[in-house]
């Protein structure tokens, strides 16, 4: 394939990926959109196949079947429960991938074309080393994302005293070290620059608390973007720069939206400096106060005689895979003469848009589908506010209590519903580790019991 022909297919593949997030904007043409996506990656790998310089297809075949197993693995058993952590893998994946790539670059220029060991062009060593360093940052900080997600840590944010003053000495030393790399293309200032890289993006993340995780996903995802446009640099790769750079740049700006949802300083997101202090608020806990519970005969014959209803999900319902009941449900009251919709923060469950993907593969029409801008002054006006799953989204600790982690992110109004109803385990707080004064409100009617089991008890009752 000629090099005009393969500017011309990468360019058509760079349309198909633009064209793709424009679609995504919308759960309307969100499917057409992936289908736009997958068209787009399809020429983009044949376009790099043919490349006249691809000599050998024995390794790239073996990697496609091997990537191709463990990813249809993967996809068939995920549940959506744990699609945050999948997707928080998958950046680890994107910044070893930047990493390597570098270093391949590094110790073999000839294959890359941009020299010869010991005398590397200079823009294409500034490339490489603004390549590792994200693409490191990206790797370790995605572990990191990984581990808080899948439990394996807790998910409170994890503080010591002078974090930041050794934070910005490593990036002044990563920063030096670059600049002697480029200077002296010495392969101990490589690995030195990267080994701090991949520290830094440990410890930017391990100050996160649970309920900024959402936002730890965003920010991964555009660090992912901006390593996979170094890649491209290296490679010369069109495609790969373009895709990099949309990636990068709409990762960079959902995450400022969600910042901005919560509360947060963008800024602080990108240098790793949120989440609040490790204890405040953890453990409050509320005296002597006592929950009151009801059951799903209670709660049937709450709603069944509300004129309205506002149901709101959280990572309860994923876990729980209880979509598909809650919508039953919901089918149910409505046949009843009760309006019945759906809030959705921009941050429940672990990534954005997780309610909308699960309430939207339980066939919950999109007209009933509310952001919390469209649905917070109509609480007031609600009689019952059903929330199934959901917890630090709706803590009033977020506007009453300065000292805690959660303090000023707009939260879910539902304490101003006549009723609530919170479908949850226990008493225990969420994944942000504070305890929630709504359970113990007197209005509160706590529904204790599996998410999924309570939805269809409920719809029986109804």
């Amino acid at each position: 394939m000629t090099a005009n022909l393969s500017a011309l297919t990468y360019l058509v593949a760079g349309i198909c990926f633009i064209m793709a997030l424009r679609s995504l904007s919308s759960p309307d043409s969100a499917r057409r959109g992936n289908m736009l996506g997958i068209a787009g990656m399809v020429i983009a790998v044949g376009t790099t196949l043919l490349n006249p310089a691809v000599v050998g297809f024995n390794l790239i075949i073996a990697g496609i079947v091997i990537g191709a197993v463990i990813g249809s693995f993967v996809a068939i058993r995920i549940q959506m429960a744990a699609m945050p952590q999948l997707v928080a893998a998958f950046h680890s994946l994107v910044g070893m991938a930047a990493v390597l790539v570098a270093a391949a670059a590094f110790y073999s220029p000839e294959s890359y074309g941009i020299g010869t060991a010991g005398d590397i062009h200079t823009g294409s060593l500034i490339e490489m080393s603004v390549g590792v360093v994200i693409g490191a940052i990206t790797f370790s900080g995605s572990i990191v994302a990984f581990a808080k997600l899948q439990g394996i840590v807790g998910g409170s944010p994890v503080v010591f005293p002078g974090q930041h003053l050794l934070n910005l000495a490593i990036g002044i030393v990563i920063v030096a070290g670059g600049a002697y790399l480029v200077a002296n293309q010495s392969a101990e200032a490589f690995w030195i620059v990267t080994g701090l890289a991949f520290l830094i993006g440990f410890l930017i993340i391990i100050p996160i608390g649970g309920a900024d995780m959402p936002v730890v996903i965003s920010m991964l995802n555009s660090y992912s973007g901006w390593a996979a446009a170094g890649i491209g640099f290296t490679l010369e790769n069109t495609a790969l720069i373009i895709t990099g750079a949309l990636v990068g740049s709409s990762g960079a700006i959902l995450s400022y939206i969600m910042c901005r949802a919560m509360n947060r300083s963008f800024i602080s997101v990108i240098l790793g400096g949120f989440g609040g202090d490790a204890d405040a608020g953890a453990a409050a806990g509320w005296g002597d106060k006592s929950a009151k519970s009801g059951s799903a005969d209670d709660a049937a014959f709450i709603m069944k005689n509300a004129g309205s209803v506002v149901i709101v999900p959280g990572y309860g319902m994923a876990v729980a895979q209880a979509q598909h009941a809650v919508r039953e449900m919901a089918d149910k009251l409505k046949e009843e003469g009760v309006r019945v919709r759906y809030a959705v923060h921009p941050v429940a469950g672990r990534m954005p848009g997780h309610m909308n993907v699960l309430l939207a593969e339980a066939n919950v029409s999109y007209d009933d589908v509310l952001e919390l801008e469209e649905i917070n002054a109509d609480f007031s006006t609600t009689d019952v506010a059903f929330v199934i799953g959901a917890n630090d989204v709706i803590n009033p600790a977020a506007r009453s209590d300065p000292a805690s982690p959660i303090y000023g992110m707009p939260i879910l109004d539902v304490e101003r519903a006549q009723t609530t109803l919170i479908v949850k385990r226990s008493l225990s707080p969420g994944y942000a580790g504070i305890d929630n004064e709504l359970f113990y409100a007197d209005k509160t009617m706590m529904l204790f019991a599996d998410a999924k089991k309570m939805a269809e008890d409920i719809a029986k009752a109804l």
